[in-house]
């Protein structure tokens, strides 16, 4: 039974708090993902604003990150355990009220800034 409960707790709470540096809503990050192109693979970064993290601390977390391109949001879903993501770079820390900054979606410019956090 004991054996059972340790492995339970191995799939559910995975290491990936070691594999990449910690995060929040609010902070700026860029993310290395890995791209496939027939037989090549190549790593891409998609640097934003992170907008939520869902199911902390499971083997199923994921993380929305938006970012502003000509004037057009774009945000990308990642999931936290992914074999495509190489690595995530913390740029800034921002200093939010809320985990979920969904308010950003309405707001443009300067309006959309995230203070940050010293």
């Amino acid at each position: 039974m004991n054996q059972l409960i340790k492995y339970v707790e191995s799939v559910c709470h995975p290491q990936s708090e070691e594999k990449f540096p910690s995060f929040k809503a609010g902070d700026t990050i860029n993310v290395h993902v890995k791209i496939q192109e027939g037989s090549k693979v190549r790593i891409q970064q998609f640097q934003g604003a992170v907008i939520q993290r869902k199911n902390r601390n499971t083997a199923g977390e994921t993380f929305t990150v938006r970012k502003v391109i000509k004037e057009v949001g774009v945000e990308r879903i990642f999931p936290l355990n992914s074999p495509s993501i190489d690595k995530i770079d913390v740029k800034s820390r921002g200093r939010v009220r809320r985990a979920r900054i969904y308010y950003l979606r309405g707001k443009q410019g300067r309006a959309a800034r995230i203070k940050e956090l010293r």
